[in-house]
């Protein structure tokens, strides 16, 4: 098995996470949600935009073979924005490499914790990383009600 890099995002990953997002909600949320959800959620409308947001906060891909596989950002506040890996490649630790990468930051940062609203489908991920939930929320996507978790993390040393 080839190994696992992770390395900073660079303006040129902007498709890879696009495509990485799009498909990861796609074909691996849409267990969870409906289809009208789906949707809403996957659903890119400015694609500077998301260029700019990954550029603006630490972002990290995680690569295999020089391939792109993942991607995971981190605001200064500790809050984990985003963090997806593609349907591909999911269960071969990408979502834990890169989970580590952000929680290290956010050490280096001097947090004490790192937030995220993780989906349905991503709860169990953070939950068996020792996330913890602070409540379940109700959330809007162009127009559609989508349900997640607000959860916590310690990561003082």
């Amino acid at each position: 098995m080839k190994r696992i890099s992770i390395r900073p995002y660079l303006p040129s990953d902007t498709d890879a996470t696009l495509d990485i997002f799009l498909r990861a909600i796609r074909e691996v949320a849409a267990q969870d949600y409906s289809t009208a959800q789906i949707r809403a959620w996957a659903r890119v409308d400015n694609r500077a935009g998301w260029a700019i947001r990954r550029g603006s906060r630490p972002t990290w891909i995680a690569e295999l073979a020089s391939k792109p596989v993942g991607f995971a950002d981190l605001v200064p506040d500790g809050y984990l924005d985003m963090m997806f890996v593609h349907p591909e490649y999911q269960g071969l630790g990408v979502a834990s490499l890169l989970l580590a990468q952000v929680e290290q930051k956010a050490r280096e940062l001097g947090l004490d914790y790192v937030r995220t609203e993780a989906s349905i489908t991503a709860r169990p991920f953070f939950e068996r990383r020792g996330f913890r939930v602070l409540k379940s929320q109700k959330v809007e996507k162009h127009g559609e009600i989508l349900s997640n978790f607000l959860m916590e993390k310690s990561v003082a040393v």
